[in-house]
């Protein structure tokens, strides 16, 4: 007869086994841009400052990973950073994160500074499932939305506005923060500035 810490021993290195071979789920990223014709030749270049969306945590740890990676994607676009008083344009962006149960139906909020709705399009977020991959069975997924605007800084006019949304599975790379916003951002900018109310899908790569 098994004692009771080799049985628990046995049914922990089982739940280990199983969740091993339940594989990463990623899905592409569903990215939607909107802009002004008029304002092209001012897209991709000049100074801009980022900074959280208008209803958002402006120092909220959990958001400056996502602001940071968008920073990087507008200065390889060919934007040079500057302090808010230096710069021309600027760039607010907006997170949304939940995860979803097992069963597809719950889901709970992952507090990153969200801001409020803004922009052309509605503020929804893309649906989590809990995919039933045979191992581990269905597994907790966290969806993720990022909205930017590109605004003249002195009319406040918005040129060019972008949404990107995509859900991996607790197990994938990118459900951690830094790997989830790089990911994210660099979709958002693919192909930047885009077409006007295109939507496009991106595969992140695994």
């Amino acid at each position: 007869m098994r004692t009771l810490p080799t049985a628990i021993a046995a049914a922990a290195a089982l739940a280990t086994l199983s969740a091993c071979a339940t594989p990463a789920v990623t899905s592409p990223v569903e990215v939607t841009r909107f802009l002004d014709p008029a304002a092209q030749t001012r897209l991709g270049q000049g100074t801009v400052f980022v900074e959280s969306a208008p209803g958002a945590e402006s120092d909220s740890l959990a958001l400056a990973p996502y602001k940071q990676a968008v920073a990087r994607e507008l200065e390889e676009l060919g934007y040079r950073e500057a302090s808010r008083a230096a710069a021309t344009q600027v760039a607010q962006v907006r997170v949304e994160r939940f995860v979803s149960g097992r069963n597809g139906r719950e889901r709970s909020p992952v507090n990153v500074g969200v801001g409020g709705s803004t922009g052309s399009y509605g503020s929804g977020v893309g649906v989590g499932l809990g995919i039933n991959l045979g191992g581990g069975g269905p597994r907790e997924m966290l969806d993720t939305q990022i909205g930017v605007m590109l605004k003249d800084k002195e009319s406040g006019a918005t040129l060019w506005e972008g949404r990107a949304q995509f859900s991996v599975s607790d197990n994938s790379p990118y459900a951690d923060t830094p790997a989830n916003a790089s990911a994210i951002a660099d979709a958002l900018f693919r192909g930047f500035p885009g077409n006007n109310g295109e939507t496009i899908e991106v595969r992140v790569s695994e």
